[in-house]
């Protein structure tokens, strides 16, 4: 049976003489001032049976306690484990009884169902306490964009054709159990030609992927054979490996595509046309200009004058930022109940379309940090206000870093889309939280 809150509490809390206790201290009083936080995470956690039923586990309140002091200090979920059985001041924010401390997996399972849709709902429930209390009302934002990168290795071609070889025929030696599936295991011959490609150049490296991309086919042949006498009347396939065969074999197939079209025919294959990676397909291509290029996904992040972050996109693919501008702003329109006074933008946001849009919604001033033969007077009141509000704009620069530095936004190390969208929200709750104690402090 779960429950909305753990109702027996020690009877003095211990919070440290520290900086850090003090923090601990102001978030739990925050999460206490919002109940319904707890019951979004609590209808989260009994998505799939009553409340009323089963064991007692953890409650709503406690998994999202946990969830931030993971994110907090970029805990593994060992780690907090050990941390919850470990430190008084972690058991006394997450609200733990005394003679109980959760395992790995525990904390693994619980935290993992809270949505992200939730997270979101969450950050929205802060930023308007926030605005109750006077701490940030959103007259004043700044808008930027940044991208997070998914836990993969640099994608080469000659190692995408290795992993998909490995994963396919691991798949296939467990087949065997329900279908009697003929191979042969060419995963040593394809690290041979993995470690080949590796160490030579020209002609021989060329030579070398002709034969991975051989090893390749075989081993797609091997599956595809597989996954047809599986669905032979004689040999009803079942399970789980059987679905997750048929989705790796499509992916090695059109890594086998993509490759022979770069590297024996010299095609230039899109971006969006790639895989680069196997385990993480998801991944999209995120090119920076010619300053770098991220394998991850691109989000669009609003920072308010107290560096509270108020509203956080993201997106598969790689669209351009003028593609979001109005998108971000009615965000906040609907987030406030009006659009707010002043904006400042990065400069890729700038387009006169976007402009006109923005005066037209009532927006006083719109500052672009590259003006894009945009005129300042279209702009803003006066130069004056310009160069403030890019200088305003500067700011959010040092709370991305602040994110992806201490709150681990620069990699998620959770895997699937789905996960990469929860934890790309609790890293933006868990900064809010801290900013939040912080003003009050």
């Amino acid at each position: 049976m779960r429950q909305n809150r753990e109702n027996q509490l020690p009877l003095a809390p211990l919070w440290p003489h520290h900086q850090l206790g003090e923090e601990l201290r102001v978030i739990s009083e925050i999460l206490d001032a919002n109940p319904s936080i707890s019951e979004m995470v609590l209808h989260d956690l009994c998505d799939t049976s009553s409340p009323d039923n089963g064991a007692p586990g953890l409650s709503g309140e406690q998994v999202v306690r946990c969830a931030v002091l993971k994110q907090l200090h970029q805990l593994s979920y060992e780690r907090l484990a050990f941390h919850l059985s470990d430190s008084l001041s972690s058991r006394t924010f997450c609200r733990l009884p005394y003679a109980y401390a959760p395992s790995r997996s525990v904390l693994q399972e619980n935290i993992s169902r809270i949505q992200a849709s939730t997270w979101e709902q969450i950050r929205r429930v802060l930023v308007r306490w926030a605005a109750e209390k006077g701490l940030e009302q959103g007259r004043k934002i700044r808008v930027d964009a940044t991208a997070a990168e998914s836990e993969i290795h640099y994608p080469t071609d000659s190692q995408l054709l290795c992993d998909g070889v490995e994963v396919v025929t691991r798949l296939l030696i467990g087949c065997r159990s329900c279908c009697p599936v003929v191979f042969t295991d060419h995963r040593r011959r394809a690290k041979r030609r993995l470690m080949n490609i590796r160490n030579r150049r020209g002609r021989k490296r060329v030579q070398a992927y002709r034969d991975l991309l051989k090893v390749a086919r075989k081993t797609h042949s091997y599956a595809v054979t597989a996954l047809r006498d599986a669905a032979s009347p004689a040999h009803p396939e079942g399970g789980p490996v059987w679905e997750q065969l048929r989705h790796y074999t499509g992916l090695l197939a059109q890594v086998i595509d993509q490759t022979e079209r770069r590297v024996l025919w010299g095609e230039k294959v899109s971006a969006c046309e790639k895989v680069v990676s196997i385990f993480e397909e998801h991944t999209d291509i995120i090119e920076k200009g010619s300053r770098e290029t991220v394998f991850g996904h691109k989000l669009w992040l609003t920072c308010g004058k107290s560096s509270l972050m108020l509203d956080c996109v993201l997106k598969r693919g790689n669209p351009a930022d003028s593609a979001v501008t109005q998108e971000m702003l009615e965000r906040q329109a609907e987030l406030y109940g009006r659009y707010p006074r002043q904006a400042s933008l990065d400069g890729g946001f700038a387009s006169a379309a976007n402009l006109k849009w923005a005066k037209k919604q009532g927006i006083q001033d719109v500052a672009f940090a590259k003006k894009c033969g945009l005129k300042i007077e279209n702009m803003v009141r006066s130069s004056w206000v310009y160069q403030q509000l890019r200088r305003f704009r500067a700011g959010i620069e040092g709370c991305i870093s602040t994110l992806k530095r201490v709150f681990g936004l620069r990699r998620c190390t959770w895997k699937s889309w789905i996960h990469f969208q929860q934890y790309v929200h609790l890293s933006v709750v868990t900064y809010n939280l801290v900013v939040l104690a912080r003003l009050l402090v």
